[in-house]
């Protein structure tokens, strides 16, 4: 089936639910004219219908090829790419001084979204471009971006981003690739580097590496770490292309899913390095390579999102023209589609869902990026920078896990057909699966949000976030409206669950660590099913009030169904955090007897 990007729900989720209305009115945008984001995701949702959505099964299908240490991807492939960056795609939120039309990251946040349902391994190497274009722009020299910056935000060099090695995967501080200083003030750069998504294509003329290396005498661990920018083609001082780097794909994966994405293993120095260039200062790698880490891993968090709506949308068209069975109390003879049935409409309601409560998680994430970027206010700016950096480990995490419960239950809805690659379905599945792994497992992530952001300020950024939710709450609670069911009571005792596991874990942080981290996962997972309850509660509140989202009763449905189906697990998502340390500090009597 092809893709249709849902502007309607998205547009109530940017504006309402993650904030971009209200942030637009109190003058944290400046000029910027919200009217916009509508115009631009139509013309988003036309390209990604028209041009990507149809060559997601050819890429599925036929893959990439590796030879010549040369990567050729998918028939079609990059005439999709140079039509995708001449209407200027890439630029959305890129820098003006550097071709940018310096629109809000939120925007491109829900064009990252729609990227990724048309054809998520098409989406990936534009999400990792992005990421390299905030490290050059936040820690370049300004040689550095005058030469590779505005290639980079017009989308005609890509970029990449390069950590893992065979023994250092999530723990970074392992890497072993060596950088020696050259005497011009560059660097040879000398290792191998696995698992470089987009490492080498044919879609571009050039790609711009971002490398992280160990000089000689750098201290050991992540304190040694700098960080490199290695072109694939040197660049010539008029700006023209030169000479081959000896940097080189060496091998290519062959995987689950994202057969379209190259995922390489990189070489260098075999030709005596390659020539790097400095990125931020020499051993501070890692607080550069982080900048690129939050843009992508909210960017992920939007694959999973893309993913699930994709999978929703055939989920929802396949059920409707497929006849199994009759529905309950029908006489007579003809079959039903499957869509009349319940517990196939209590799939799709789950699917449809928890697709929108990831969705507008994010959404907040970018937003609240976007002010702490564009506010006037420091103090306005801090506090939207807490907010951003609470809501990335959630934000990656619960809608990668989204995404892979969507999918499963995509296929599902299809039955037998659902395992049959030609229906689709499966490749969904298949490629929702890597988005929980990298850019830092969910496990990691979740480590992050309790012993670093929990702990931040003593929790204060988690107070301030629980305080507006109680506000949606209330008002969800005085709506007398039939439709939420109880949906306020639902939300009221996840806020109460949140609150009792958060200060519990506060606690356990500092005088019992892994008792803390042993409850990080089911944590996380609380954190996002009350967050996410609460953000439909309030966008189909918002969609009843101002009257700009057709019929706002579907909205109330969708927010009742997750708060009493999903929201109301928190109870017990709630114990888990708090009753089940012992067990699982424990458990190395399991393995050991």
């Amino acid at each position: 089936m092809t893709y249709r990007a849902p502007i309607s729900d998205i547009l109530l989720a940017l504006n309402h639910g993650a904030g971009l209305q209200a942030a637009v009115q109190a003058g944290h945008y400046g000029d910027f004219d919200g009217d916009i984001a509508a115009a631009v995701l139509e013309e988003a949702g036309k390209f990604a219908g028209d041009v990507l959505a149809p060559l997601n099964r050819v890429g599925d299908e036929q893959g990439i090829k590796l030879a010549d240490n040369k990567v050729t991807t998918a028939p079609g492939w990059p005439d999709a790419y140079r039509r995708w960056a001449a209407a200027g795609w890439n630029a959305v939120s890129g820098p003006e001084a550097f071709g940018g039309q310096g629109l809000p990251l939120a925007i491109n946040a829900a064009c990252t979204e729609i990227w990724s349902a048309s054809n998520i391994a098409f989406g990936l190497c534009p999400l990792l471009t992005l990421s390299a274009i905030e490290a050059l722009e936040a820690h370049g020299s300004d040689e550095l971006k005058q030469i590779y910056l505005q290639k980079l935000v017009s989308g005609e060099w890509t970029g990449t981003m390069q950590l893992t090695e065979s023994q250092a995967g999530s723990d970074v501080g392992a890497l072993r690739t060596r950088a020696e200083r050259a005497g011009d003030g560059s660097y040879r750069i000398k290792g191998t580097k696995i698992f470089i998504t987009y490492g080498d294509h044919d879609m571009t003329d050039n790609i711009v590496h971002f490398v992280l290396a160990r000089l000689p005498d750098a201290p050991a661990g992540t304190k040694g770490i700098s960080l490199f920018l290695i072109p694939k083609l040197l660049v010539n001082a008029d700006g023209s292309l030169g000479a081959r780097n000896d940097i080189h794909p060496s091998g290519v994966e062959h995987k689950l899913g994202m057969h379209a994405s190259p995922t390489c293993t990189m070489t260098m120095g075999d030709h005596g390095g390659a020539i790097g260039y400095l990125i931020g200062e020499e051993n501070k790698g890692m607080q550069c390579m982080f900048t690129m880490m939050n843009q992508a891993r909210l960017g992920v968090g939007l694959e999973g999102v893309g993913i699930a709506d994709r999978a929703y949308q055939q989920a929802l068209a396949f059920a409707q023209e497929r006849k199994q069975g009759r529905a309950v109390g029908k006489k007579g003879d003809g079959l039903d589609p499957i869509i009349v049935h319940p517990d196939v409409k209590r799939m799709l309601l789950q699917m449809r869902s928890m697709t929108a409560a990831a969705r507008s998680i994010c959404y907040a994430t970018a937003v609240a990026f976007d002010i702490s970027a564009r506010a006037k206010d420091p103090k306005v700016r801090a506090d939207a920078a807490a907010r951003g950096a609470l809501l990335t480990p959630i934000a990656k995490a619960f809608s990668t896990d989204i995404g892979n419960e969507v999918t499963y239950l995509g296929v599902q809805i299809h039955g037998g057909m659902g395992f049959i690659e030609e229906t689709g379905a499966a490749q969904h599945y298949r490629d929702a699966r890597i988005t929980s792994i990298y850019e830092g497992t969910n496990g990691i992530q979740s480590i992050d949000l309790v012993t670093r952001k929990l702990a931040a300020n003593g929790g204060a950024s988690v107070w301030a976030l629980l305080d507006e939710l109680n506000g949606i709450v209330k008002q969800v609670e005085t709506s007398n409206d039939p439709g939420f069911g109880t949906t306020g009571a639902k939300l009221r005792d996840a806020l109460g669950s949140l609150e009792r596991a958060s200060k519990w874990l506060l606690e356990r942080v500092a005088s019992a660590p892994n008792d803390a981290l042993a409850g990080a996962t089911p944590y996380l997972r609380l954190f996002g099913s009350t967050l996410g309850g609460c953000m439909l509660a309030g966008e189909a509140l918002a969609a009843k009030s101002h009257g700009d989202a057709g019929d706002p009763q579907r909205y109330v449905t969708v927010a009742r169904f997750f708060a009493e189906n999903i929201t109301v697990q928190a109870g017990s998502l709630e114990k888990t955090v708090t009753d089940s340390a012992e067990a699982v500090n424990g458990a190395d009597a399991v393995w050991l007897g």
